[in-house]
C-alpha cells in the first residue's frame, strides 16, 4: 500500500484541530487526534489507531476525510440516504389510502380483515409500487397517512346456543 502524507496544516486547522481535542463528542476528539498524530509526530497508521483505539483502515479513511473536505470532516455527517427512496409516490400513496376502505373480498381475498402481506401483494399487483415491498414498508406508509396499524384479533364464536351461559364470568 502507498504511504498516505496530508498536506502541512495551516494555523488555522491547527487552532480547530487542537480545540476538537476538548470536545464533547468522541468522534471529533478521535479525529481530531488522528489527524495531529499524523501531521505533527509522523506516526505509521498502526501506531496511530492502536494509540486512538481504531482499526489502521479506519485512520486512513480519517486522514483522506481530512484531505478532501479539511476541518469540516471533524463533524459527523448524516449517514442517511439524500434520494428519495420511498416505495409509494404520492399517487400510489392515496391508492392504498382508498384500499383500506375496501374489503379484502373485493380484492380476491377469503377474509373480511386486510393484513400488511396482503396489502402489499395487492400494491404491487395493481402496478402502485415497482417490486413487491416489505410488510413493514406498507406499515410505514399507512402510518404517514395517519392510519393506526394493529394486527386483527380472531374472535372465536360458537355455533351452540348455550354458549353465552356456559362462558360466564365463573366459568372463564
Amino acid at each position: 500500500m502507498r504511504r498516505i502524507t496530508i498536506r502541512a496544516l495551516t494555523e488555522e486547522e491547527r487552532h480547530r484541530l487542537k480545540a476538537g481535542l476538548r470536545a464533547r463528542e468522541g468522534f471529533t476528539v478521535r479525529r481530531s487526534q488522528i489527524v495531529l498524530l499524523h501531521t505533527e509526530e509522523h506516526l505509521p497508521l498502526a501506531v496511530i489507531g492502536e494509540r486512538v483505539g481504531c482499526s489502521r483502515e479506519m485512520v486512513r479513511k480519517v486522514l483522506h476525510a481530512f484531505e478532501q473536505t479539511g476541518v469540516a470532516c471533524l463533524q459527523p455527517q448524516s449517514r442517511a440516504r439524500h434520494d428519495n427512496q420511498r416505495a409509494f409516490s404520492e399517487q400510489a400513496q392515496e391508492q392504498l389510502g382508498e384500499l383500506m376502505h375496501q374489503s379484502p373480498r373485493q380484492h380476491g381475498y377469503e377474509v373480511s380483515y386486510w393484513t400488511l402481506p396482503m396489502l402489499a401483494e395487492v400494491s404491487y399487483r395493481r402496478g402502485w409500487v415497482t417490486h413487491p415491498v416489505h410488510p413493514d414498508t406498507v406499515a410505514a406508509t399507512l402510518h404517514r397517512l395517519g392510519f393506526e396499524w394493529k394486527r386483527s384479533k380472531a374472535w372465536i364464536s360458537s355455533p351452540d346456543p348455550h354458549y353465552a351461559v356456559k362462558k360466564n364470568d365463573e366459568t372463564g
